[in-house]
Protein backbone atom coordinates (compact mmCIF):
# COMPACT_ATOMS: atom_id res chain seq x y z
CA UNK A 1 0.00 0.00 0.00
CA UNK A 2 1.15 3.30 -0.88
CA UNK A 3 2.01 5.23 2.60
CA UNK A 4 2.41 8.81 0.74
CA UNK A 5 -0.88 10.71 -0.05
CA UNK A 6 0.62 10.69 -3.68
CA UNK A 7 -0.53 8.09 -6.63
CA UNK A 8 2.02 9.65 -8.95
CA UNK A 9 5.59 11.16 -9.35
CA UNK A 10 6.60 13.03 -12.19
CA UNK A 11 10.15 14.45 -13.56
CA UNK A 12 11.93 16.69 -15.14
CA UNK A 13 14.74 14.57 -16.88
CA UNK A 14 18.20 16.04 -17.32
CA UNK A 15 19.53 17.91 -14.16
CA UNK A 16 17.33 15.76 -11.69
CA UNK A 17 18.14 12.42 -12.61
CA UNK A 18 21.13 12.47 -15.35
CA UNK A 19 23.92 14.95 -14.55
CA UNK A 20 23.48 17.33 -17.31
CA UNK A 21 25.18 20.01 -15.52
CA UNK A 22 28.83 17.53 -15.59
CA UNK A 23 27.56 16.39 -18.95
CA UNK A 24 26.90 20.06 -20.67
CA UNK A 25 30.27 21.46 -18.56
CA UNK A 26 32.39 18.77 -19.73
CA UNK A 27 31.19 19.04 -23.49
CA UNK A 28 31.47 23.09 -23.37
CA UNK A 29 35.21 23.11 -21.69
CA UNK A 30 36.53 20.80 -24.56
CA UNK A 31 35.01 22.79 -27.13
CA UNK A 32 36.73 25.52 -25.59
CA UNK A 33 39.71 23.59 -25.27
CA UNK A 34 39.72 22.11 -28.85
CA UNK A 35 39.81 25.63 -30.20
CA UNK A 36 42.55 26.82 -28.43
CA UNK A 37 40.74 29.43 -26.12
CA UNK A 38 43.21 30.73 -23.87
CA UNK A 39 40.55 32.21 -21.69
CA UNK A 40 39.52 29.08 -20.20
CA UNK A 41 36.70 29.00 -17.69
CA UNK A 42 35.16 26.60 -15.53
CA UNK A 43 32.87 24.44 -17.48
CA UNK A 44 29.74 25.63 -15.50
CA UNK A 45 30.40 29.21 -16.62
CA UNK A 46 30.28 27.67 -19.82
CA UNK A 47 27.18 26.23 -19.46
CA UNK A 48 24.91 29.33 -17.49
CA UNK A 49 25.78 31.06 -20.71
CA UNK A 50 24.78 28.11 -23.07
CA UNK A 51 21.48 27.94 -20.76
CA UNK A 52 20.61 31.44 -20.97
CA UNK A 53 20.85 31.21 -25.07
CA UNK A 54 19.19 27.99 -25.07
CA UNK A 55 16.22 29.57 -22.62
CA UNK A 56 16.03 32.68 -25.10
CA UNK A 57 15.07 29.90 -28.12
CA UNK A 58 12.61 27.85 -26.28
CA UNK A 59 10.67 30.70 -25.43
CA UNK A 60 10.10 31.26 -28.81
CA UNK A 61 8.45 29.25 -32.15
CA UNK A 62 8.33 25.90 -31.56
CA UNK A 63 11.18 23.60 -33.32
CA UNK A 64 12.37 20.37 -32.52
CA UNK A 65 15.16 20.00 -29.20
CA UNK A 66 17.96 18.86 -31.30
CA UNK A 67 17.94 21.78 -33.34
CA UNK A 68 17.40 23.74 -30.54
CA UNK A 69 20.33 22.18 -29.43
CA UNK A 70 22.38 23.12 -32.08
CA UNK A 71 21.23 26.99 -32.67
CA UNK A 72 22.14 27.30 -29.25
CA UNK A 73 25.69 26.22 -29.47
CA UNK A 74 25.84 27.71 -32.20
CA UNK A 75 25.35 31.04 -30.60
CA UNK A 76 27.48 29.75 -28.08
CA UNK A 77 30.71 29.01 -29.93
CA UNK A 78 30.12 32.46 -32.04
CA UNK A 79 29.79 34.60 -29.35
CA UNK A 80 33.54 32.70 -28.03
CA UNK A 81 34.79 33.51 -31.53
CA UNK A 82 35.10 30.07 -32.50
CA UNK A 83 34.27 28.82 -35.95
CA UNK A 84 31.28 26.81 -35.95
CA UNK A 85 31.16 23.61 -37.51
CA UNK A 86 27.85 22.02 -38.04
CA UNK A 87 29.47 18.61 -36.85
CA UNK A 88 29.79 19.87 -32.79
CA UNK A 89 26.01 20.57 -32.99
CA UNK A 90 25.58 16.55 -33.73
CA UNK A 91 27.84 16.11 -31.18
CA UNK A 92 26.50 17.48 -28.61
CA UNK A 93 22.77 15.70 -29.20
CA UNK A 94 25.25 12.25 -29.08
CA UNK A 95 26.73 13.56 -26.36
CA UNK A 96 23.65 14.11 -24.48
CA UNK A 97 22.13 10.78 -25.54
CA UNK A 98 25.10 9.00 -23.17
CA UNK A 99 24.84 11.54 -20.35
CA UNK A 100 24.55 9.06 -16.83
CA UNK A 101 21.97 9.43 -14.02
CA UNK A 102 23.38 10.31 -10.61
CA UNK A 103 24.42 7.96 -7.92
CA UNK A 104 20.58 8.58 -6.17
CA UNK A 105 18.99 8.16 -9.42
CA UNK A 106 17.72 4.55 -10.12
CA UNK A 107 17.61 3.24 -6.48
CA UNK A 108 15.29 6.07 -5.36
CA UNK A 109 13.20 5.57 -8.33
CA UNK A 110 12.72 1.80 -7.48
CA UNK A 111 12.09 2.35 -4.05
CA UNK A 112 9.06 5.13 -5.53
CA UNK A 113 7.93 2.23 -7.89
CA UNK A 114 7.81 -0.24 -5.07
CA UNK A 115 6.13 2.21 -2.94
CA UNK A 116 3.15 1.68 -5.85
CA UNK A 117 3.86 4.91 -7.41
CA UNK A 118 3.18 5.43 -10.85
CA UNK A 119 6.55 7.49 -13.03
CA UNK A 120 6.17 9.85 -15.64
CA UNK A 121 9.13 12.32 -17.03
CA UNK A 122 8.09 15.47 -18.36
CA UNK A 123 11.32 16.66 -20.40
CA UNK A 124 12.08 19.42 -22.56
CA UNK A 125 13.21 17.11 -24.96
CA UNK A 126 12.76 14.89 -28.46
CA UNK A 127 11.73 11.43 -28.37
CA UNK A 128 14.03 9.82 -30.10
CA UNK A 129 16.71 11.27 -27.73
CA UNK A 130 15.11 11.16 -24.56
CA UNK A 131 14.76 6.95 -25.51
CA UNK A 132 18.95 6.91 -24.77
CA UNK A 133 18.54 8.19 -21.49
CA UNK A 134 15.98 5.63 -20.70
CA UNK A 135 18.45 3.19 -21.52
CA UNK A 136 20.94 4.59 -18.95
CA UNK A 137 18.68 5.05 -16.28
CA UNK A 138 17.30 1.50 -16.29
CA UNK A 139 14.55 2.19 -14.41
CA UNK A 140 10.93 0.98 -16.76
CA UNK A 141 8.61 4.16 -15.94
CA UNK A 142 4.67 4.38 -17.14
CA UNK A 143 4.34 7.26 -19.05
CA UNK A 144 6.90 9.66 -21.21
CA UNK A 145 5.51 12.98 -22.32
CA UNK A 146 8.24 15.37 -24.49
CA UNK A 147 8.16 18.66 -25.82
CA UNK A 148 7.87 17.10 -29.09
CA UNK A 149 4.43 15.33 -28.47
CA UNK A 150 2.89 18.41 -27.06
CA UNK A 151 5.17 21.17 -29.32
CA UNK A 152 5.80 23.02 -26.37
CA UNK A 153 8.75 24.09 -23.81
CA UNK A 154 8.76 24.59 -20.10
CA UNK A 155 7.93 26.71 -18.29
CA UNK A 156 4.71 26.75 -21.09
CA UNK A 157 1.86 24.73 -19.08
CA UNK A 158 0.72 22.60 -21.92
CA UNK A 159 3.53 19.53 -21.24
CA UNK A 160 2.24 19.85 -17.58
CA UNK A 161 -1.35 19.87 -18.92
CA UNK A 162 -0.50 17.03 -21.48
CA UNK A 163 0.92 15.30 -18.19
CA UNK A 164 -2.03 15.42 -15.91
CA UNK A 165 -4.70 14.88 -18.80
CA UNK A 166 -2.65 11.35 -19.18
CA UNK A 167 -2.06 10.47 -15.65
CA UNK A 168 -5.73 11.13 -15.64
CA UNK A 169 -5.22 11.61 -11.28
CA UNK A 170 -5.95 15.10 -9.28
CA UNK A 171 -3.15 17.30 -9.57
CA UNK A 172 -2.84 17.55 -5.86
CA UNK A 173 -2.10 14.00 -5.45
CA UNK A 174 0.84 13.94 -7.98
CA UNK A 175 4.33 15.11 -7.24
CA UNK A 176 6.86 17.10 -9.70
CA UNK A 177 10.13 16.41 -8.94
CA UNK A 178 12.52 18.73 -10.90
CA UNK A 179 15.87 20.60 -10.68
CA UNK A 180 14.93 23.36 -13.31
CA UNK A 181 13.44 25.89 -10.87
CA UNK A 182 12.11 28.01 -13.57
CA UNK A 183 11.42 25.27 -15.61
CA UNK A 184 8.94 23.50 -13.80
CA UNK A 185 8.51 24.73 -9.97
CA UNK A 186 6.39 27.50 -10.72
CA UNK A 187 4.06 25.93 -13.44
CA UNK A 188 3.60 23.01 -12.31
CA UNK A 189 2.54 24.47 -8.81
CA UNK A 190 0.22 26.72 -10.63
CA UNK A 191 -1.87 23.75 -11.94
CA UNK A 192 -2.01 22.07 -8.95
CA UNK A 193 0.83 19.33 -8.47
CA UNK A 194 2.81 19.48 -5.45
CA UNK A 195 6.52 19.83 -5.74
CA UNK A 196 9.92 18.93 -4.74
CA UNK A 197 12.84 21.01 -5.65
CA UNK A 198 15.74 19.27 -6.32
CA UNK A 199 18.50 21.89 -5.16
CA UNK A 200 21.94 19.80 -5.81
CA UNK A 201 24.18 22.56 -5.86
CA UNK A 202 22.58 24.50 -2.78
CA UNK A 203 21.23 27.75 -5.18
CA UNK A 204 19.03 30.79 -4.65
CA UNK A 205 15.79 29.69 -5.69
CA UNK A 206 15.32 31.42 -9.26
CA UNK A 207 11.40 32.76 -9.09
CA UNK A 208 8.50 33.47 -6.18
CA UNK A 209 7.47 29.67 -6.55
CA UNK A 210 7.24 27.90 -3.10
CA UNK A 211 7.82 24.25 -3.52
CA UNK A 212 6.52 22.05 -1.04
CA UNK A 213 9.91 20.05 -0.48
CA UNK A 214 13.50 21.03 -1.26
CA UNK A 215 16.10 18.27 -1.49
CA UNK A 216 19.80 17.93 -1.88
CA UNK A 217 19.33 14.85 -3.98
CA UNK A 218 16.47 12.28 -4.74
CA UNK A 219 17.01 10.57 -1.25
CA UNK A 220 14.22 12.88 -0.16
CA UNK A 221 11.99 10.50 -2.28
CA UNK A 222 12.95 8.00 -1.22
CA UNK A 223 12.23 8.67 2.43
CA UNK A 224 9.25 10.46 1.39
CA UNK A 225 7.60 7.33 0.09
CA UNK A 226 8.80 5.61 3.47
CA UNK A 227 11.78 3.84 2.13
CA UNK A 228 15.66 4.83 3.49
CA UNK A 229 17.99 5.65 1.10
CA UNK A 230 21.69 5.38 1.61
CA UNK A 231 23.27 8.24 3.72
CA UNK A 232 23.10 11.75 1.81
CA UNK A 233 22.01 14.84 1.70
CA UNK A 234 18.30 15.28 1.58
Amino acid sequence: MNPTPFRAATFDCYGTLIDWDGGLGAFLYDLALRNGDERLEPGRVFRERWEAIQFELIRGEYRAYREILAESLRRWVVERGYDWETADGEALVRSMQSWQPFPDTRPALQQAKEAGLRLMIVSNTDRDILEHTLRQLEVPFDMVVTAEDCRAYKPALKPFEQALARIGEPPETILHVAFGFKYDIGPAGSLGFRTAWVNRHVEAPRGDAHPDHVWRALWGLAELVGGRGPTGPS
